[in-house]
């Protein structure tokens, strides 16, 4: 039987990064909301896309190794049918795939101005995600 393998929000954190660029996502950032007061969860990780048919890609992309190193599937999901902004709630990290217009109008970043933030460049190669083995 295949279990679900728990990862802390740091380790899903990077896997969703990782799927981001598979998918040539543009201006990733990793915003840490551990000591944001009133925060609903411990990291929001936001990217955009060009096209409706690229930010549902990233989006597929992000599931995909999410799933492969956790067995983990999202919470809650919303946007597939617009595909403006999806966004996959795995309760620790949230992601939201943004389209370049729609990025600018929610402006997540000001909004949540007080948590760390971290830009991740494009040429980033993140560390590959271990494959986990499950009985």
């Amino acid at each position: 039987m295949k279990e679900i393998k728990e990862l802390s929000g740091d380790e899903l954190s990077r896997l969703v990064v990782h799927g981001m660029l598979e998918k040539k996502a543009t201006n990733i950032v990793v915003m840490d909301l551990r000591n944001v007061k009133n925060a609903i969860t411990d990291f929001f990780v936001v990217c955009s896309g060009n096209t409706d048919t690229q930010i549902a890609a990233i989006a597929d992309s992000v599931d995909e190794e999410v799933f492969k190193a956790s067995k983990l599937s999202p919470w809650h999901q919303e946007g597939r049918q617009n595909r403006e902004w999806i966004l996959l709630d795995y309760v620790d990290v949230v992601v939201h795939i943004f389209r370049k217009d729609r990025r600018k109008f929610y402006d997540l970043e000001s909004l949540w101005g007080d948590a760390e933030t971290t830009i991740i460049e494009e040429s980033f190669e993140p560390e590959a995600p271990k494959q986990m083995v499950f009985e």
